[in-house]
């Protein structure tokens, strides 16, 4: 008989496994697990941690997940990894250079991924660019335009499941509009259900994503007091109903400052609420086990989702002509940004959550 899978995408905390670590993923049986900066030092490390986390978990279908979106969100990061210019970057460009530039980074990302074993890819960001868009989102979005987001999210989401990558749309249904950081605070959004027509659009048009993330949001015309990820009736009425995405939806990570509680009554509320997995970031094995004693295992609905997006991975599959497509990507997008680690919120996040714990706060 098959173990249950716990739906959560959980997290490690270093370049290897310890043996907490090793005995709880084993006993527990997670959906997936998130990388991150702090779990990359080579290459030749990343494959061998990937390979350690499939081999203590037991399953070859475990999601192996990641952030890679460019810009200032780019776990794979130089001098290991080629880098990658930001979405905002990518949507200013002319409308054919943008559609170009945007198969290309896909391409490109999904030859590293699928080069370490990673088959999930938390991308592409389809929120709207506004003139309050918080500054955690605003580099991340592809524009303010909801057509060009629209053309080059579906250009990215096509992309990835050609490349047999998991693709996972986000922040659902819209997070342009916050112009707070969830990491810290929750922001609440007071607009009609007709004004964020605009914000629900580009995920209607790919709403065929294989996965997507709610984003930490208050959406006031449909609940005005919890968050889209613990909100039954948000999920429900835009996410499955309006958007008509019918994907397998993870929250956005539960560590972050806008939900409250303890990580195991996130995980649980989330779940209850219409979430098919819970993501969580932090990798601290007390408050996985707080996860393990009140997430459940996938239900039915979920596993039904999670076998559609099976069928889209090819372990297997290679980028074709990588060299002549760098040459064009770097031709069309130019000097690209180094990569600094202290622009990227998640990244931020745990560093500032590991300093309280060693002061004891």
């Amino acid at each position: 008989m098959n173990k249950p899978i716990m739906a959560a995408i959980l997290s490690c905390q270093g370049t290897s496994l310890n043996d907490e670590e090793k005995k709880f993923f084993a006993q527990n049986n997670p959906l997936g697990i998130n990388i991150f900066s702090r779990n990359i030092a080579s290459k030749q490390q990343l494959k061998k941690l990937i390979n350690e986390i499939k081999e203590v978990i037991g399953r070859d279908d475990v999601l192996i997940a990641i952030d890679q979106e460019g810009g200032r969100v780019r776990r794979l990061a130089e001098p290991e990894f080629r880098p990658y210019t930001s979405a905002i970057s990518l949507g200013s460009l002319p409308i054919k250079d943008a559609k170009e530039a945007s198969s290309l980074h896909t391409d490109l990302i999904c030859s590293d991924l699928q080069e370490m074993g990673i088959n999930v890819n938390y991308a592409p960001v389809l929120d709207i660019y506004y003139s309050d868009t918080s500054p955690a989102l605003k580099s991340r979005c592809l524009s303010d335009d909801s057509k060009i987001v629209t053309t080059l999210g579906k250009i990215m989401v096509d992309c990835y499941i050609k490349n047999g990558i998991s693709p996972c749309i986000k922040h659902m249904p819209g997070h342009g509009r916050a112009s707070v950081d969830p990491h810290l605070h929750m922001p609440i959004i007071n607009s009609s259900l007709k004004e964020l027509e605009q914000d629900f659009l580009p995920f209607q048009k790919v709403n065929y994503s294989p996965m997507g993330m709610t984003a930490h949001i208050v959406i006031s015309a449909v609940d005005d007091k919890h968050p889209i990820t613990q909100s039954k009736k948000g999920i429900q009425t835009i996410i499955r109903d309006i958007i008509g995405f019918n994907g397998l939806l993870i929250s956005d990570a539960i560590d972050m400052k806008a939900l409250k509680g303890s990580v195991g009554e996130k995980a649980k509320v989330s779940i209850n609420s219409g979430c098919d997995c819970i993501c969580y970031a932090l990798g601290d094995i007390n408050e996985m086990q707080d996860i393990a004693n009140n997430c459940p295992s996938l239900n039915d609905k979920a596993l039904e989702r999670f076998y559609a997006l099976k069928k889209i991975l090819q372990p297997n599959k290679k980028v074709s002509n990588i060299k002549e497509k760098e040459q064009k990507y770097q031709t069309i997008i130019g000097k690209i940004s180094p990569y600094k680690e202290e622009y990227d919120s998640t990244e931020v996040l745990n560093k500032m959550m590991q300093n309280q714990k060693q002061i004891g706060e």
